[in-house]
């Protein structure tokens, strides 16, 4: 048999990236435990993944792939009864003291009481840009998605394919935006009881622990980042509310899901950082609050 062309061979590594860069992932191959290693079971073949609280540590694991830009996924059933003091999350984030980062957090509360789901967007180390939300589903009984969309012109963060936020490009009026820094993909759940429920008024009951959170359904289709380059995949969008001829790289809201936009915004979110006239009194509000909503 002959051997590969140098070309041959090119195309050929370039068509294996391709795969990797957008795929369904396995607990047990695609990711590494951060922390808490006894309260992290992958189970179902690795389909599955749960993450418990105690006393003593909480409990994390990373991507082992690093993605600068992409569509990342993850099903996820939050801890249920009395959750007050807990945070369970999924972001995206880099590394360093000037580190990017997207985060979905839930921000657990005493039984009876709506979950909190929180957002938030840094750049270049900055964050101070949250957003937080009740949910209209309960959480805690089964499975719901939770997806960040991150392309270099904007960032739409979604719940069961309804959009909540979405974060533009500003950077031509002086916004920071994360478009050179490569993330990896996290979830953990960590006692946060000094801030998370009531600004700490709640404590957690740690007679009711451990707390655990289940995360299946990772995927990920994005530009895969390893030494410095960068190899991107792209798929067309399923979601019924983002512009069904695009692909990740171009999403955007079509007239649908701004409509949904709204209505979660309007009758769900609990904190919006552009109203707080109070915390920026001093400063102003940042530069994209003074757009209108979707060009914030």
């Amino acid at each position: 048999m002959s051997s590969l062309s140098s070309s041959e061979m090119l195309l050929s590594l370039l068509f294996m990236t391709s795969l990797l860069a957008a795929s369904a992932g396995n607990f047990n191959h695609d990711v590494e435990i951060t922390f808490g290693k006894k309260l992290v079971k992958i189970v179902d073949g690795g389909k599955m993944i749960t993450l418990s609280l105690d006393n003593c540590t909480g409990s994390g694991f990373q991507s082992k792939t690093q993605y600068l830009f992409g569509k990342f996924e993850m099903h996820i059933k939050l801890v249920p009864g009395n959750s007050a003091g807990t945070v369970a999350t999924f972001y995206l984030s880099s590394q360093g003291q000037w580190h990017d980062e997207i985060d979905f957090e839930f921000l657990g509360n005493i039984s009876g009481q709506p979950y909190i789901i929180h957002t938030n967007i840094y750049s270049q180390g900055q964050g101070d840009r949250e957003q937080q939300f009740y949910p209209w589903f309960d959480p805690t009984t089964s499975f719901h998605k939770y997806t960040v969309v991150w392309n270099s012109q904007r960032i739409i963060l979604m719940v069961d394919n309804i959009p909540i936020r979405i974060f533009n490009n500003n950077e031509a009026i002086g916004v920071p935006f994360p478009n050179s820094q490569a993330m990896k993909i996290y979830s953990s759940i960590w006692d946060a009881s000094t801030w998370a429920t009531e600004g700490g008024r709640v404590q957690t009951n740690w007679t009711e622990g451990p707390f655990t959170a289940c995360y299946r359904r990772l995927y990920a289709n994005g530009c895969v980042d390893s030494s410095g380059s960068s190899s991107c995949g792209s798929s067309e969008s399923t979601d019924s509310l983002i512009s069904s001829t695009q692909s990740w790289q171009n999403e955007e809201l079509n007239v649908e899901a701004q409509k949904k936009l709204r209505w979660v915004q309007k009758h769900f979110m609990v904190y919006n950082y552009c109203t707080d006239f109070k915390r920026f009194r001093y400063i102003g509000l940042p530069p994209e609050c003074k757009r209108p909503r979707f060009l914030q």
